[in-house]
């Protein structure tokens, strides 16, 4: 048994920035699945939105514009409250992650330079080049260190254990050992990002199982508007490698087998500029329109802004485009389509990080304060996962501090780490069965026919009634190496399931909401329905499956209106 004060679940973003935050006083740990710095974080490349009035065309821009910007862009499903906050506490974030050295790109007199993003009324997104999330998770991860902050990496997490409303601790696989350990704690904090490879084609990295929100959900905890999936317009065809939107804010273009900027067809106004969900449908009714090259991709342009501002500002794509692809965007233009990018929903909790479940907290892409509605801005997932990251830490240290932990019983948590050691010589016992790569495959598959960019009630339940299948196959899934030790095949057995339980809870909320609202487009419920359903959706656990119910936005200053780019 080890124990800390409080366990941080993810070493990206929202976890380090959870650890730097709370009390030096208390003992912290963070439990990592790869080393912090192969974070997914490490992958977000444009920028991280502040109103800093930097830009030459951002004199005027303020915090309450960028707010406005951010829940217009949500198509209204945002907690306003909770978005207010975190564009209130972006400025002095950028000034504060500055002077911790993160190596911004500078305008001429050293201040942090700001480009254009999707969505966004003012040039407000601050940058590295195209390396963001790289220089901000390798800076975090530095000060970690300074402050020692306990890591143990390789590390997966299997299970909460909850006893009577709180979180006492949990149980994880120490892929070094191959053991099953038991770790407690006063308070937990889950870090541990999205769900992108529930999906065939996404930009997220390999690691992005979603089991952390599948924990969580498991434990009693309810998750939030799990049916709204953002498709980033831009991936790499044929290798899903996620193309900057910093590349459309430069000034590239979107080009047609025509040779047309087809954006001026869908929004003349910001064109190549409009939120991710729109640009995502944009390209993809292009495609289905037979405007696409050998309909499946088409084209983003850079060649027009040069070798120098490509070099000096995109050398990242610039790479990518070279050594993936096979091509130098400075005189070829690069071939994209939509690929899952982000989760808008998540787990539960409020603007304090705090879920239902005492001593229990989560930040970043994992959880849904709700910040981002039905549709995130380029810019704000950075922001969202240091922001509230920081809070969580602040949190979870003021609830142990002022006496919230009750203690616990280092039995239960053996308890737990013993039912799934059996389980897992249970498992590896079988001879025989369903290969659980194969059934990871159908689920993509599944996930990308019939949850995607444009849905229907058809396709949903046919989604719905296909997991089910799936969900037999996996009561025989067998594991066919004998190694305990980095076992992969039992990483993603376990994984696999909880991922089955967030790919039933996103097709069955799609297929409750009949309406279309930000990247959930119902082609048979085109329109949005604010009269009902201006409200966030809630799925609870059971065995038979989830159980819904619904809870009404926090509308404040900014009444709903139609979006108009």
């Amino acid at each position: 048994m080890v124990s800390h004060d409080i366990l941080i679940v993810g070493g990206g973003l929202a976890g380090l920035a959870a650890a730097l935050t709370s009390d030096p006083k208390l003992k912290v740990a963070v439990l990592s699945k790869v080393h912090p710095v192969r974070s997914h974080s490490i992958s977000a490349q444009g920028g991280i939105n502040a109103a800093l009035a930097n830009n030459p065309n951002a004199k005027d821009d303020t915090w309450e514009k960028h707010a406005f910007d951010t829940i217009k862009g949500s198509d209204y499903l945002a907690d306003q409250d909770a978005v207010e906050l975190m564009c209130k506490l972006a400025i002095p974030l950028m000034y504060e992650l500055d002077h911790m050295g993160v190596p911004f790109s500078r305008f001429p007199g050293g201040v942090i330079a700001q480009r254009p993003f999707g969505g966004a009324g003012y040039p407000r997104t601050c940058y590295a080049q195209d390396r963001t999330g790289q220089v901000l998770l390798h800076t975090l991860y530095e000060q970690c260190v300074k402050k020692g902050v306990v890591f143990y990496e390789e590390v997966l997490v299997t299970s909460l254990v909850v006893r009577d409303g709180r979180c006492v601790g949990l149980v994880a696989y120490d892929m070094g050992t191959g053991e099953i350990r038991s770790f407690a704690a006063k308070a937990v904090i889950f870090g541990t990002g999205g769900y992108g490879r529930i999906f065939k084609l996404s930009t997220n990295a390999y690691i992005n199982f979603g089991s952390g929100i599948g924990m969580a959900y498991r434990a009693g905890i309810p998750i939030k508007d799990l049916e709204f999936v953002q498709f980033h317009p831009t991936a790499l065809y044929g290798k899903n490698i996620l193309i900057s939107e910093a590349a459309r804010g430069e000034g590239g273009y979107l080009i047609n087998n025509k040779g047309r900027r087809f954006m001026e067809d869908y929004t003349p106004t910001v064109m190549e500029l409009a939120p991710r969900d729109i640009v995502s449908r944009s390209i993809t009714t292009e495609i289905l329109k037979g405007n696409g090259f050998e309909n499946a991709y088409v084209h983003l342009d850079l060649r027009h802004l040069g070798r120098e501002k490509i070099e000096k500002r995109l050398p990242g794509i610039q790479d990518i485009c070279i050594h993936f692809a096979g091509l130098d965007p400075v005189d070829t233009p690069i071939p994209i389509q939509p690929a899952q990018h982000y989760s808008m929903g998540g787990i539960d909790v409020d603007k304090d990080c705090a879920s239902p479940v005492k001593g229990f907290y989560a930040a970043g892409e994992c959880a849904c304060v709700s910040v981002h509605g039905a549709n995130r801005l380029g810019g704000n997932s950075l922001l969202d996962a240091i922001v509230f990251g920081k809070i969580a830490g602040l949190s979870a240290s003021r609830f142990i501090n002022e006496g919230g932990f009750a203690g616990s019983k280092d039995a239960e948590i053996d308890g737990e780490a013993g039912r799934l050691t059996s389980d897992f010589e249970g498992i590896r016992k079988r001879d025989k069965g369903h290969n659980v790569y194969r059934l990871l495959n159908d689920l993509k598959i599944l996930m990308s026919d019939k949850a995607g960019i444009y849905r229907d009630a058809k396709q949903l339940r046919e989604g719905i009634d296909g997991l089910g299948r799936l969900r037999e196959a996996y009561k025989d899934a067998c594991i066919y190496g004998s190694c305990t030790r980095f076992c992969q095949e039992f990483v993603t057995l376990v994984e696999f399931d909880y991922m089955m339980d967030l790919a039933e809870a996103i097709l069955r909320g799609a297929d409750l909401r009949t309406e279309t609202r930000g990247s959930h487009f119902r082609t048979d419920h085109p329109k949005r329905d604010d009269e009902s359903w201006l409200k966030h959706t809630l799925a609870a656990y059971t065995e038979k499956g989830p159980v819904f119910s619904y809870r009404a936005v926090n509308v404040d200053k900014y009444k709903p209106q139609e979006r108009k780019y």
